[in-house]
């Protein structure tokens, strides 16, 4: 009996021995840190609304929420305004094939093949990246990223896009060429 308490004495301290190594391995190596979304969500509609008058709305495919606030529309998105006087009269809307909002700044960046049109002007600007600073109410592009601009009178193109979220009044700040469509059969 003695060499068997001997045996099962020596099998506890090694057993012991392989628990406490593994709780050392797990302690001594770095912690894997999650940085991705804490959520997802699919067939995304957000109205944003100011004393019950419905300003914008927000759809996309994907929506992916981060920890941080911010949130990633991989996907896409189409951001719709809409009038001030409440009627639902679609001002302008804004199409990107990607879509971030940086939620500290208030701050939403657009990329590929991005699109502004404005309904009511028939206006329609493209770019490859834009900027909506929702505090300011502006939209904007990088002065070096190219532009397109097309009214229902003439078409132009440059670098670099200031303009109020409805496209009026809009400045480009390095223009390359305009083409006027009246009278050309455009």
């Amino acid at each position: 009996m003695h060499a068997f308490a001997k045996l099962a004495g020596g099998l506890t301290v090694v057993a012991a021995a392989a628990l406490a190594g593994c709780d050392k391995q797990k302690m001594s190596g770095p912690l894997a840190v999650y940085t991705g979304p804490l959520m997802e969500t699919t067939n995304v509609l957000t109205l944003i609304s100011d004393s019950a008058k419905l300003k914008f709305q927000l759809t996309a495919p994907l929506e992916q929420q981060f920890e941080n606030g911010d949130v990633i529309y991989p996907k896409g998105m189409v951001v719709t305004f809409y009038s001030a006087d409440g009627k639902k009269t679609v001002i302008n809307t804004l199409t990107a094939k990607y879509g971030k909002v940086d939620k500290a700044k208030n701050l939403y960046t657009m990329r590929g093949k991005v699109q502004v049109v404005n309904v009511l002007k028939e206006q329609r600007m493209d770019t490859e990246e834009l900027f909506y600073d929702k505090n300011k109410q502006v939209i904007y592009t990088d002065s070096a990223m190219a532009v397109r601009m097309e009214t229902p009178t003439e078409i132009l193109s440059g670098n670099g896009l200031w303009a109020k979220q409805d496209l009026n009044p809009y400045r480009i700040y390095h223009p390359t060429g305009i083409i006027d469509k009246v009278g050309t059969g455009l």
